[in-house]
């Protein structure tokens, strides 16, 4: 079977570009999109973050962690982890934004993302979700893994992302179907 044709409201996030992809897209909505760093860190990665990176154990992994909001209210938590061994000294190591994104740090390391592949579930928030997003403990939130691997197989970014599914659009995912 031929390519599948596969689109997904997450495609202009794993693209290098001049401008910021949330804001475009809230900016779409008629809405103002912006991004709060939350930290950056190198910590020790508990065992999905190793799988989900294939780190061996000991192995570091540097964490970005961002509250996503729209009009000022807050709409998501982002956590992307990164291997230590490939992104020290790189500006997604240091605890500041990153112009043009991580995605452009990925691609001028050449490890931009080739394949990608994504998981959705659905859970009640902790109380530090609950806290930053400013929700209830019965509202669940919509939780979005993704893996990013570089075009040699390498996982280069795991991202987990919890979204307010009241105050999102969802995620849409498209497939062109080829005919055999």
């Amino acid at each position: 079977m031929t390519d599948q044709g596969w689109t997904s409201s997450s495609d202009p996030y794993l693209v290098a570009q001049q401008h910021d992809a949330w804001s475009a897209e809230a900016a779409g909505r008629g809405r103002v999109g912006t991004q709060q760093l939350l930290g950056v860190e190198t910590a020790d990665a508990d065992t999905q973050v190793r799988r989900a990176l294939g780190l061996a154990a000991g192995e570091r992994a540097v964490v970005r962690r961002r509250l996503i909001l729209e009009d000022d209210r807050p709409v998501e938590l982002a956590d992307s982890y990164y291997p230590e061994s490939i992104v020290a000294g790189t500006p997604l190591a240091d605890n500041r934004k990153i112009k043009g994104g991580a995605v452009r740090v990925l691609a001028d390391l050449n490890l931009a993302p080739h394949q990608v592949s994504e998981h959705v579930t659905a859970r009640r928030p902790t109380d530090q979700e609950q806290e930053l997003l400013d929700v209830t403990a019965d509202e669940p939130l919509l939780v979005l893994t993704r893996i990013s691997r570089a075009a040699t197989g390498q996982p280069v970014e795991y991202a987990v992302m919890r979204t307010v599914p009241s105050r999102s659009t969802g995620h849409t995912y498209q497939m062109q179907v080829q005919s055999a």
